[in-house]
């Protein structure tokens, strides 16, 4: 009977979200799901399951977050960048701030735009069939799943609103009248998001309060209030706005206002912290480690993951420390996995020495081609580094499709509940209340001899906001690089084009050796371990000038041309103008005059 019911929801669903998908393509050969259907679906907790699984699918899917959006959206900031944003093409341009709105790699019906649109669909169908035919409660499994369908419709919507800015309304299933909208002002949907967040929040279980919230896969009650006050500090920051009254500024609602927002954002990560049912891991390495040990076990920093199936995802593809051969002893994901994107060069420098987030977040060597399916570590050149957070020799397991890796997105961890209460709580208690939750990040990050200077004298210094927010500022840097939430964190402070130019003059000084950058050694030195493949590296640190001895081999740490520099932010653009990826023309031209695009993105109206 178990196994029939499976197969029932299976074919429910499929058809449930098969009719959704083509709807808007051709409503009128779209056949409309039964209330039969949807009443047997909604009204059976471990039917419903199934509906609200699929509206993750949309993730999943060749253009979506898996191949198009994570891959380039995040970059370029003051931290992070494309490795090749000098190279001219699509793919630069969707990073240096010059995206059109016929880019081909974006270009597609079946794009990221879209699947977010899908997943919306896919949710609006479910929110609606489970509070019709369920009886969705606080503490009950339809509560449960309710809440996670909102909170999911509101991940969608979070990133479509921070990557095109203005776009359609749409919170009811699609139907003939509404196939068709135009944009509104993102403030009405920052407002539904955190509205429908706040309820969220009352329906779904803590981390391992339930068996359904044991793992960062399902949603949790951290999660979704962790994300509320992201998004109040998100809709009450600084971003671009269209028309007469446009430009970069704050909403001019006053329910987004930033009394209001802050102090939504600071009570709900005082309550998340309170609970204690999340924490940060012992170790930065180690949280590290974990994530590519894919453990998703809940009660830890990860608050919430975009799952990937084994054979879907690219993290790893993507970001992590790149691997030459198509396979070694690490990996089997095929050629030149990893690398195409990386820390700027000066990042490393700006560490302090003895912050352990420094040999994590920045690596400075590849895996070279395979000998007898073994490779070792070579070392790049000073303008190209590599994010140490994602490692395939840290895995449990062997990557061996040659499209994707399947490690999932951690999508919120519990560092950034830290710092948002402590962004929040010195806007509207002052640094006082800040320290404490800066004290937390640090402590992590500094070794306990270190603590008493880099932590608690650090931190008691920073006797006014301003000191206090730049040091929170930097804070974020440090914890984040790698990550790709700096982009919208820089806009919402304002900051995009003056840390964009901040970060250029810093490449400058570091390839000339002057300012603070002026000790940092030209040439490095290195040798092989114990193990013939990890390599031993002098000269990354400041002041390591002199050769270490013989058995070492030197090499020229100076690589940084003017024009890689440049490559920042695309020569005659102003970033703070162009803050939103434009809507691709495939979609404009086929929304009966109801789409358009601001900021002279093209395909305007």
């Amino acid at each position: 009977m178990k196994y029939k019911i499976i197969i029932i929801a299976g074919l429910i669903v499929s058809g449930l979200f098969s009719s959704c998908d083509q709807f808007e393509d051709d409503y009128l050969d779209a056949e409309a799901p039964s209330t039969t259907d949807e009443a047997l679906l909604f009204s059976n907790a471990g039917l419903a399951k199934g509906a609200i699984d699929g509206i993750k699918v949309p993730f999943g899917e060749t253009n979506s977050y898996r191949g198009r959006f994570l891959p380039y959206y995040g970059l370029n900031t003051d931290v992070e960048w494309h490795n090749t944003s000098q190279t001219a093409g699509d793919k630069a341009d969707l990073c240096v701030y010059d995206a059109k709105w016929n880019n081909s790699e974006m270009n597609t019906t079946n794009n990221a735009y879209a699947m977010m649109f899908q997943g919306i669909e896919r949710a609006n169908i479910c929110i609606r069939g489970l509070r019709k035919y369920g009886n969705p409660l606080p503490g009950t499994e339809l509560g449960q799943l309710l809440g996670e369908a909102l909170t999911l419709r509101a991940i969608y919507y979070a990133d479509l609103v921070k990557t095109w800015g203005d776009v359609p309304y749409r919170f009811e299933p699609i139907t003939p009248e509404t196939l068709y909208l135009a944009k509104v002002n993102r403030d009405e949907i920052y407002k539904q998001l955190i509205a429908d967040l706040g309820e969220a929040s009352t329906l779904v279980a803590w981390p391992n309060e339930t068996a359904y919230t044991s793992t960062v896969e399902h949603v949790n009650k951290a999660f979704v209030k962790a994300f509320r006050a992201r998004l109040a500090m998100a809709a009450s920051g600084y971003q671009q706005y269209p028309g007469s009254f446009g430009g970069v500024r704050r909403s001019t609602d006053p329910d987004l206002s930033v009394d209001k927002m802050y102090a939504l954002a600071l009570k709900e990560c005082r309550e998340v912290i309170a609970n204690g049912s999340a924490k940060l891991e012992t170790t930065f390495e180690g949280l590290w480690r974990k994530y590519n040990e894919e453990v998703v076990t809940a009660g830890g920093e990860s608050l919430w993951e975009i799952p990937f199936a084994d054979g879907r995802g690219r993290m790893l593809f993507t970001f992590a420390v790149r691997h030459t051969s198509a396979s070694d002893q690490f990996q089997a994901n095929g050629p030149n996995r990893g690398g195409v994107a990386g820390p700027l060069p000066f990042v490393f420098y700006d560490y302090d020495q003895a912050d352990t987030r420094r040999d994590v977040t920045c690596v400075p060597y590849k895996y070279g081609a395979a000998v007898n399916n073994i490779a070792k570590q070579e070392l790049n050149t000073l303008d190209t580094w590599y994010f140490g957070k994602y490692r395939y020799e840290w895995m449990k397991r062997r990557v061996i499709s040659t499209n994707d890796d399947g490690v999932n997105k951690i999508y919120m961890r519990y560092a950034e509940v830290l710092l948002i209460a402590a962004e929040a709580a010195n806007e509207l208690e002052g640094p006082a209340a800040a320290a404490t939750y800066l004290k937390e990040i640090r402590r992590r990050a500094f070794p306990a001899a270190a603590q008493a200077v880099k932590v608690d004298a650090y931190v008691n210094a920073l006797t006014d906001k301003t000191a206090m927010f730049n040091a929170i500022v930097e804070e974020n840097k440090y914890e984040f690089t790698g990550e790709m939430e700096r982009k919208q964190a820089l806009i919402r402070w304002n900051l995009l084009k003056v840390k964009l130019d901040e970060a250029k003059a810093k490449m400058t000084d570091l390839k000339a050796r002057t300012g603070q950058y002026a000790n940092v050694p030209s040439t490095l030195y290195y040798k092989y371990a114990a193990d013939n493949v990890s390599l031993i590296i002098y000269g990354l640190n400041r002041g390591e000038n002199a050769s270490p001895g013989a058995d070492y081999t030197s090499a020229t740490w100076t690589k940084l041309e003017d024009t890689k520099i440049a490559s920042l932010y695309k020569a005659g653009v102003d970033p703070d103008l162009r803050q939103f990826w434009p809507i691709w023309q495939v979609f404009i031209e086929t929304s009966n005059n109801m789409l358009w695009n601001d900021y002279g993105y093209g395909g305007s109206n």
